[in-house]
């Protein structure tokens, strides 16, 4: 009975914690929204800024940045976003790639 009660309570806590289901993409640059795209099925999209092409790949469920001309690839580095809220910026180029759903996700800060 302890182990039932305890497994679901930690499968509501990682529900939870999660913030729901991812619903679209958000792509600015500059600080604006340039696309809203659903992550529903495969996609690129090329993003302009001053110092070039940034290339976003979407996959169903999740989306990341392929390809960047910034320095220090960092944005690039960060991988496959998959959770609500989740951001990767690529600074030198002005463009960011933001997850958004229905519900936040709890992270550090909104705890």
């Amino acid at each position: 009975m302890l182990v039932l009660a305890l497994s679901l309570c930690l499968a509501l806590w990682s529900l939870l914690w999660r913030g729901g289901a991812v619903q679209k993409a958000v792509i600015r640059s500059n600080g604006q929204i340039v696309a809203e795209l659903k992550l529903d099925r495969a996609q690129q999209h090329a993003v302009a800024g001053p110092l070039g092409t940034t290339i976003i790949e979407i996959q169903p469920g999740r989306a990341r940045i392929l390809s960047d001309p910034g320095p220090r690839q960092y944005c690039v580095r960060q991988g496959w976003l998959s959770r609500p809220n989740a951001i990767a910026i690529c600074a030198p180029n002005h463009v960011s790639l933001m997850l958004a759903g229905r519900e936040p996700a709890y992270d550090s800060l909104a705890y």
